[in-house]
């Protein structure tokens, strides 16, 4: 169920990288025109300021960088506003990408493929188990936690076009609701998942969830964020402020 070397050499370009909405937050308050940003603007802000970006964000520059490589590929949604990417091989198996729930490494979704199997996987998804089950026109998702608890992700596997990406993007970066981070924390012995979510902070373990002190300032959190994800602690603190708002 493991990519092939062409994809991960790709994919592992993007291990570093959080996904976040520090970033939408703090550039809206830059840009009065377009909100949804090229890979050319993200990687300089990446560069200078550790930024990476949502789910959108995450899935444009994947699909950007694995077409510089010459590997086919396109989006897919899921009915709440999520975005993956779907790559295909260079024998033409294809693989789900999902940078933006930070999963560890692509997954193998082609029913033919005399690797796929529907059992339960380790090392794909931080801190829990995965089982695959793609049908015709969709894939259903299910996390097992440490707890033995199961939740269901469903993504539709119609390709997205280029420019229903970007306006689906657009659309999303406009919407300020909550921040949110999410950090791959590669570990000698597992690859955990870090997360920030409305002031709240945890790390989620092969073992289970460890949950981290409340902080009772936006000073603190922003530090926090910054040294857990990278990203710069003033831009942190902006963004918290506009969402604050």
């Amino acid at each position: 169920m493991k990519a092939t070397k062409d994809i991960l050499q790709i994919w592992r370009k993007f291990n570093d990288f959080p996904m976040e909405t520090i970033t939408k937050a703090w550039y809206s308050q830059i840009s009065l025109d377009n909100k949804q940003r090229t890979v050319e603007l993200m990687k300089l802000h990446r560069e200078k300021y550790g930024t990476s970006g949502n789910c959108f964000d995450l899935a444009i520059w994947l699909i950007d960088e694995f077409r510089k490589n010459d590997l086919n590929c396109y989006a897919i949604f899921t009915p709440h506003s999520h975005v993956a990417v779907v790559v295909a091989n260079e024998e033409g198996s294809t693989y789900l990408c999902d940078l933006g729930d930070q999963w560890i490494e692509p997954i193998l979704i082609d029913r033919q493929h005399e690797e796929y199997t529907e059992e339960f996987l380790e090392g794909f998804f931080p801190g829990s188990k995965i089982r695959m089950n793609v049908q015709s026109n969709h894939l259903v998702v299910t996390y097992r936690r440490p707890n033995g608890k199961d939740s269901k992700q469903r993504f539709d596997l119609t390709p997205i076009s280029d420019d229903e990406l970007l306006a689906a993007g657009e659309k999303t970066q406009r919407k300020l609701i909550t921040p949110l981070v999410e950090k791959r924390l590669f570990l000698v012995d597992q690859v955990a998942h870090w997360e920030f979510d409305n002031y709240k902070s945890f790390t989620s373990y092969k073992t289970g969830r460890e949950k981290e002190i409340e902080l009772g300032s936006m000073e603190e959190w922003a530090n926090r964020i910054s040294r857990k994800s990278g990203i710069n602690e003033e831009i942190v603190l902006k963004a918290l402020k506009v969402y604050s708002k």
